[in-house]
């Protein structure tokens, strides 16, 4: 299923748009007389697959070598309800998404850094990857929440 890194980037951009509609929903719902757990459930899903688009976004700009600007506007794009969407557009059209994933070394001298060669062993092994997002996600979700909501209340 993501086999492409512009797979994987869409599918979680829209995803990220997604759950923008769901907390917003559920702010709406909280002021017309609803249960203030919703924005809780709301507000906890949001925030999770949000902080799965930040890890993505990186994920997919190191493996396409982005330039820190870009990557840095993908991440930020998740701070913007719905930006996500817009972003995934530009960075299709202008090529940004284009290959596949870096899992071997070329000639390219770059594929030859100590970073790039962990990239490289990590996407060669997607469930090992996955589960170290899955734990660096959860780990940040958890440290979030124990933080507190935004604002101190």
């Amino acid at each position: 299923m993501f086999r492409a890194p512009a797979r994987l980037y869409r599918v979680l951009a829209i995803a990220e748009a997604i759950t923008w509609t769901l907390l917003i929903g559920a702010i709406i719902a909280r002021a017309l007389g609803a249960p203030g757990v919703v924005v809780t459930i709301g507000g906890g899903i949001h925030g999770f697959v949000f902080l799965a688009y930040g890890a993505t976004a990186l994920l997919v700009a190191i493996n396409q070598r982005w330039h820190p600007g870009v990557a840095v506007l993908a991440v930020a794009s998740a701070v913007v309800p719905y930006a996500t969407v817009p972003m995934e557009i530009w960075l299709h059209r202008t090529g940004r998404l284009d290959g596949a994933w870096r899992l071997v070394a070329t000639d390219d001298p770059r594929d030859h850094r100590w970073f790039d060669r962990l990239v490289r062993w990590f996407l060669n092994r997607p469930w090992v990857l996955a589960a170290l997002l899955v734990v660096a996600i959860v780990g940040l979700y958890v440290v979030l929440l124990l933080a507190g909501p935004p604002g101190g209340k």
